[in-house]
């Protein structure tokens, strides 16, 4: 159906105006919309991107790409960012080509209709001014025709009264002004016809011509607008719609993340992570403590001090017995003594048993960690500083099963820089060539000190490789030596081979293979290990104080006289035998008793070890 707004609505130029111009309204409102969506859009999008770096991890942890519901999670995080990524590009969209085009588009419509209704009021004016023109004509016409009529009244009048001279004189004067009223009232009805004339041709081109064209365009203009709604309409819902596939694809991505997720997989990997090889411990003995046993001062005083701790509640680590911490400090914590120049049996200073001495860390950078690190932190550096060193570089410190992954890992990672230096030597090695070949292009002998310090570094990581290959296999023989135990059915009695010094030995014999901690809280992987107490690590991290006396696990003879001038040390003279209660840990030092009475530390190199039968081999020297 077809319409004409100059033919329909000649008569409706005020509501056309009005309503026009609440279509530009409109516009400028639907304007605003959009861009109040983007700036949500922008809003939402950096609110979710904040969600996903605060969730995030901080740093890449190795529990969390180990577990198939962590790395679930991170995917989850990244496709989460990735969504904002899309709600940007939507706001930036609706910004550019919607916004900012409709405020362009309004400007210039206001400026269109502004010159659209100026027109049409300029024709209202000239219609307007023509009518007023008749109007004035045609009274003009009636006041001369009732002029006129009144003159030839008058005239009539006095001709009829026409007796004397002088009334004869005036009826002559009366009928002349008579006739010029009807020549008056004639020109003033020439007049109003013009008028009349030209007030109908003007009316004629304002309502067929002028009018439907000023309102055509109007309309044509509306009609623009109109569209221009719609294609805003279409190109914000376009918008969106070129987003969803991302989304879609995101939103598949967090679906296939999440099934993959393997509960299974996640409980075997923490017996993987967890798993620490040792034996379940064995039923406990009872033990006799009618029997009088020979203490030394210094012994009786930590054990009734023990004693006493165990009435009261545990203590936090802060407040331990300040005598305890300072020998933590005090005792051997300075690399021992080399032995005296003067040969000796046995070829002392090219004895296995002579390790060069292990670097210290300062006590103070030890105590500042002690005091500003966490509860399992501090444990630790109490368990260092006890120890006077960080941990073995053979891994000895960790369970077998953590040991040999450790291990592992170790040996993947030395592999890999080996095949990096292998191939930078390889293509240093072309480079001579090419530089042997064609001179010009470089010095050849400019390349040697690096390919020498490429073949040195391969030399120390081949090294590094044999190294931990050797105790990768000590560590797979030692777990295939418990598996066959457990395999067996027999709890992994220990050899009852002992040495003079070594009784309570004899008396543990009978009890199952439990781990045992160094000074350090760490574990000793030695079959020596296995004959006596069970792993006092949980014990060690509930009071630093609780500590059993170690059995002997073999005896030495001192090669020189040693003067145990620190606390933790013990002196000796030169040929003494004494019992070893725990072997050298690479820091230099053995742990060794006397008579069940006197304990300490005693330089490694000043001494010759003979372990019992069941824990020869254990011994091991970095």
């Amino acid at each position: 159906m077809s319409c004409n707004w100059g033919t329909e609505l000649w008569d409706q130029f005020d509501n056309l105006e009005k309503h026009t111009s609440w279509g530009i309204d409109f516009l400028e409102r639907y304007t605003k919309f959009v861009k109040e969506r983007a700036d949500i859009e922008l809003s939402y999008a950096k609110q979710i991107r904040n969600l996903s770096k605060k969730y995030h991890p901080k740093r890449s942890r190795e529990d969390e790409s180990r577990y198939t519901w962590c790395l679930a999670f991170a995917a989850t995080l990244h496709q989460l960012s990735e969504l904002a990524v899309q709600r940007e590009e939507l706001a930036e969209n609706l910004n550019t080509h919607i916004v900012s085009e409709l405020t362009r588009y309004t400007q210039e419509l206001k400026s269109e209709r502004k010159s659209h209704f100026h027109d049409g009021r300029r024709a209202q004016q000239h219609i307007e001014s023509s009518w007023k023109q008749l109007e004035s004509s045609k009274r003009r016409f009636e006041r001369d025709c009732k002029e006129a009529e009144r003159a030839q009244h008058t005239s009539d009048r006095m001709d009829l009264d026409n007796k004397t001279e002088g009334e004869k004189r005036c009826s002559l004067k009366a009928r002349q002004t008579a006739q010029q009223k009807q020549q008056a009232a004639e020109e003033s009805r020439k007049d109003y016809v013009t008028s009349l004339n030209q007030f109908n041709q003007d009316q004629h081109q304002h309502y067929r011509t002028l009018v439907p064209v000023i309102y055509q365009r109007i309309q044509d203009m509306e009609e623009r607008r109109i569209e221009r709604v719609a294609e805003a309409m279409r190109s914000s819902a376009e918008a969106e719609r070129k987003v969803l596939p991302v989304v879609s694809r995101c939103l598949d991505a967090m679906m296939d993340a999440a099934e993959s997720i393997q509960p299974r997989m996640d409980t075997r990997q923490v017996v993987e992570v967890y798993k620490s090889g040792f034996d379940p411990p064995g039923d406990v003995e009872f033990e006799d403590y009618s029997a009088t046993m020979r203490r030394s001062i210094s012994e009786s005083s930590y054990l009734d001090d023990r004693t006493e701790g165990r009435r009261h509640s545990r203590k936090l680590w802060p407040f331990i017995r300040k005598n305890k911490l300072l020998t933590l400090l005090s005792s051997p914590r300075q690399p021992p003594p080399p032995p005296p120049t003067s040969p000796s049996p046995g070829g002392v200073s090219d004895s296995p048993q002579s390790p060069p001495p292990a670097s210290r860390e300062p006590i103070t950078q030890r105590l500042n960690d002690l005091m500003t690190s966490g509860s399992r932190t501090r444990k630790q550096c109490l368990r260092s500083l006890k120890r006077g060193g960080s941990s073995p570089a053979d891994c000895s410190h960790l369970p077998p099963e953590q040991r040999r992954k450790k291990l592992q890992n170790r040996i993947s990672n030395i592999n890999q820089e080996i095949q990096r230096e292998r191939e930078q030597r390889d293509a240093l090695l072309k480079m001579r060539e090419v530089y042997e070949r064609s001179p010009q292009m470089g010095d050849a002998d400019s390349l040697e000190p690096r390919l020498e310090e490429v073949k040195q570094s391969l030399q120390r990581l081949e090294e590094e490789l044999r190294r931990h290959q050797v105790w990768l296999s000590d560590t797979d023989s030692r777990l295939s030596d418990l598996s066959g135990r457990r395999q067996s059915g027999g709890c992994g009695l220990n050899s009852q081979a002992t040495t003079p010094g070594s009784s309570s030995l004899k008396q543990m014999d009978s009890r199952s293979p439990a781990s045992r901690e160094s000074p350090d809280g760490s574990y000793t992987e030695d079959h020596s290990a296995e004959l006596t107490f069970k792993s006092r690590s949980s014990e060690f991290d509930d009071d630093f104080d609780d500590e059993e006396p170690l059995p002997s696990i073999g005896t030495c003879k001192s090669l020189y006289p040693f003067q145990g001038q620190n606390e933790g040390t013990l002196s000796m003279v030169e040929g003494e035998l004494l019992s070893v209660v725990e072997e050298d840990k690479g820091d230099g030092w053995t742990r060794v008793r006397r008579n069940l009475e006197e304990e300490g530390y005693v330089p490694t190199s000043y001494i010759k070890v003979f372990l019992d039968g069941s824990a020869k081999g254990a011994m091991t020297y970095i």
